[in-house]
């Protein structure tokens, strides 16, 4: 018997995949069918340094377990590797179907000490690194969309916890830039919707990662039922619900901690899941039908219909389709992996 994965046939970029969250996705995806290309630099916290065997190892692990898999070394804050990335997933599964944007790095210090270059350090991969990726992925898929491909295609952002309902004194860079991706992801699904692109975001909260593990309260036992609540894996179902064709939702930030999943409404938890264990996406694919979400389209039209007279969502639609194909530029990523402007 053949047993169906959620992702089957998917291909898929995950950025910063090497360690901690992003390499539990990885895994998760390509357990789910996903053929995945493996992005991470491999370096420090702080975002020093280097090692291509992190992204490599991870490669090694997904096929030897009859994966596909391929790693990419590029920094997500380097605009020509952003674009590299995209192409790395074209020449090696002719395809992309998913971004999932995890890189981040933090550097903390007070307001009044922390310096210029530690903020844009921080900035660069969280925030433009997020919006670089994306960027690459849609001129692609405006491209095939132009051409006639139809394909459920999806970025799922990451955002954090600390950005959105607890920023932390020292960390006003991470914070600012985790927020930023709130924001990012909304603007991103209002643009790429009418070519077949959904964008979500994931906001993991206590996640045992390199970047948590001086937060006190790290070293909690796991839950009864040997489930613990803190390992990076239970944000991996949550992504990959985002990421599979069966997800209606676009413009939507999930809260995640441990086996407990939350709606954002802008900087306010809404309603939420629980299962004290991991979730499978088929499992997440029936619950969360029972939270209340805010369609981005439905709510930028009643915010916009005294100032600029639109008259509902279709109105809405005609109006970004206008202010689009009006500064609208040249450039893409063609299906061969050659970029061509931009």
């Amino acid at each position: 018997m053949v047993i169906m994965g959620s992702l089957d046939g998917r291909v898929v970029l995950i950025t910063g995949a090497g360690r901690g969250i992003g390499r539990e996705e990885a895994l998760f995806f390509a357990a789910e069918g996903a053929e995945v290309v493996v992005n991470d630099p491999g370096v420090a916290v702080d975002g020093t340094g280097g090692d291509a065997g992190v992204a490599a190892e991870v490669v090694e692990e997904i096929t030897a377990r009859g994966g596909r898999a391929v790693a990419s070394t590029d920094s997500v804050a380097d605009w020509d590797g952003a674009r590299r990335m995209v192409e790395t997933a074209l020449r090696a599964f002719g395809d992309l179907h998913v971004v999932v944007n995890n890189a981040t790095i933090e550097r903390n210090a007070g307001l009044a000490d922390l310096s210029e270059e530690d903020f844009d350090e921080v900035l660069a991969v969280k925030l433009k690194g997020t919006f670089a990726v994306t960027r690459w992925a849609a001129r692609y898929w405006r491209d095939r969309f132009r051409a006639g491909v139809r394909a459920d295609r999806a970025v799922v952002n990451t955002s954090s916890g600390s950005g959105l309902l607890n920023p932390l004194p020292a960390q006003a860079s991470y914070a600012a830039g985790n927020a930023g991706i709130a924001a990012l992801t909304v603007v991103a699904a209002l643009e790429l919707g009418r070519h077949g692109v959904r964008v979500n975001c994931v906001s993991p909260s206590m996640a045992r990662t390199r970047l948590t593990l001086g937060v006190p309260g790290m070293s909690r036992e796991p839950s009864a039922t040997g489930f613990d609540p803190l390992h990076p894996a239970a944000v991996a179902p949550v992504a990959a619900y985002l990421a599979s064709p069966a997800c209606p939702f676009t413009g939507q930030v999930l809260s995640v901690r441990g086996g407990t999943v939350a709606v954002n409404h802008g900087w306010s938890l809404g309603g939420r899941i629980h299962k004290d264990g991991l979730w499978s996406v088929e499992e997440l694919a029936e619950k969360v039908k029972e939270l209340p979400v805010d369609d981005p389209f439905d709510e930028l039209a009643r915010a916009l219909t005294g100032a600029l007279g639109t008259t509902g969502r279709a109105g809405l639609q005609e109006m970004i389709n206008a202010l689009l194909d009006r500064e609208a530029g040249p450039g893409t990523v063609s299906a061969s992996g050659r970029p061509s402007g931009g």
